[in-house]
């Protein structure tokens, strides 16, 4: 498919588009990105993610030199060059050319375009199978270009049958590396990790859908009580809700989707529905 793509102020073909070799997110890794869906042609949660997009940014040092309004204007222009109703959209600012391979200059943005690829029909009821590993991210509240350890991890997750790893610290459960990570207690509490994460915008509709129904908190969530957990699951962008069903190989709960999970799925799917 031939589609276009937004690299500083121009469209242009996707098979033409090219950055330099000292660009400072190839030559260190540095940069930040976001990544957000279009249902029927419309952005979905479109201000929540330029919102983190920006907070990267700054976090990074990364100066943004177009406008909330620009960069929704740009989009919009996209969508209409490439006509993909259901897509996703990845917006990149790297570091730039540096003259040293160490100093940031004026970043490079590319926002791109592609088919949405879908979880398969079956995947709420096949669930996941996380293993966990030891592990935190530098800066974990930044959407970074950094994905070493996840990548790195593939084979060792591969081999021990797994479907992700759920990175914890000293203790503590933190995150996977593309989706925020939540367990239900036995007294029907919604608990998610707060520190260490980065913030999901699927993980904050889902709090303030959680909120309305079951007790729900914010804190430190240790391995041993995900591994106790009468159910647990994983939010992100492209999956919502998907129910972990396994943990380093032992049934969470019963080892199916349980009735919060569900209950929690069903709202948001219902949600996103109505802001197509």
């Amino acid at each position: 498919m031939n589609t276009f793509i937004y690299l500083n102020n121009a469209f242009v073909p996707a098979a033409q588009a090219a950055l330099q070799v000292s660009d400072l997110a190839l030559q260190r890794g540095y940069g930040i990105f976001d990544f957000f869906k279009t249902l029927e042609g419309r952005p979905l949660f479109l201000d929540e993610h330029l919102d983190r997009f920006f907070r990267s940014a700054a976090q990074m040092r990364l100066p943004l030199q177009k406008s909330r309004e620009e960069l929704k204007t740009v989009i919009t222009e996209l969508l209409q060059h490439n006509d993909l109703p259901a897509s996703g959209i990845r917006l990149t600012l790297t570091g730039g050319y540096s003259p040293d391979g160490y100093s940031i200059t004026e970043p490079n943005l590319v926002i791109t375009q592609q088919p949405l690829q879908l979880p398969a029909r079956d995947a709420f009821e096949k669930g996941l199978r996380l293993l966990s590993y030891p592990h935190r991210r530098q800066l974990p509240e930044v959407k970074s270009l950094d994905y070493l350890m996840a990548i790195w991890l593939q084979p060792h997750i591969r081999e021990n049958q797994a479907d992700d790893v759920l990175y914890h610290q000293h203790g503590l459960v933190t995150e996977c590396p593309r989706a925020n990570f939540f367990i239900v207690t036995e007294d029907d509490t919604v608990l998610t990790p707060a520190r260490d994460t980065l913030k999901g915008i699927i993980r904050s509709k889902v709090l303030h859908i959680a909120r309305e129904r079951y007790k729900t908190v914010e804190g430190d969530v240790t391995l041993e009580a995900a591994q106790a957990a009468r159910e647990a699951f994983i939010t992100s962008t492209t999956r919502h809700i998907l129910p972990v069903l396994a943990l380093d190989g032992r049934p969470v709960g019963n080892g199916k989707p349980g009735p919060v999970t569900t209950a929690l799925s069903e709202a948001l799917n219902a949600l996103v529905a109505a802001h197509r």
